[in-house]
């Protein structure tokens, strides 16, 4: 069982992990989009398993935050809705990745 550090020990400094990336749907969403230069809807609900009200949810958030950016437009009379990681969004997801890495480097090895 781990112990906690004696006293005295220097603590590790948490970095600041983005909260909004963190969350496990979000993340999954911003990982899928890293990859694509961008994806429509149902792409992304079949590849993160989230429903149609979640993904959405999901999606305002990170739009919110300037990290997606959605084009709503229609392919013959059907809506199609598509999305890409912006600049700020991946630059989001990458010092994201660096915090986690510092995190998990951090920890003693046994």
């Amino acid at each position: 069982m781990p112990q906690a550090p004696a006293a005295g020990d220097a603590a590790q400094p948490v970095p600041d992990i983005d909260r909004l990336v963190h969350e496990p749907a979000r993340l999954m969403v911003m990982a899928n989009l890293y990859v694509v230069d961008s994806a429509d809807f149902m792409y992304l609900m079949r590849r993160t398993e989230l429903t149609f009200g979640n993904l959405s949810s999901h999606l305002s958030k990170l739009e919110a935050a300037g990290y997606v950016a959605i084009d709503k437009r229609f392919a013959g009379k059907r809506p199609r809705t598509m999305v890409r990681l912006t600049d700020r969004g991946r630059a989001a997801l990458d010092a994201y990745r660096q915090s986690m890495e510092r995190v998990l480097d951090s920890l003693p090895v046994r």
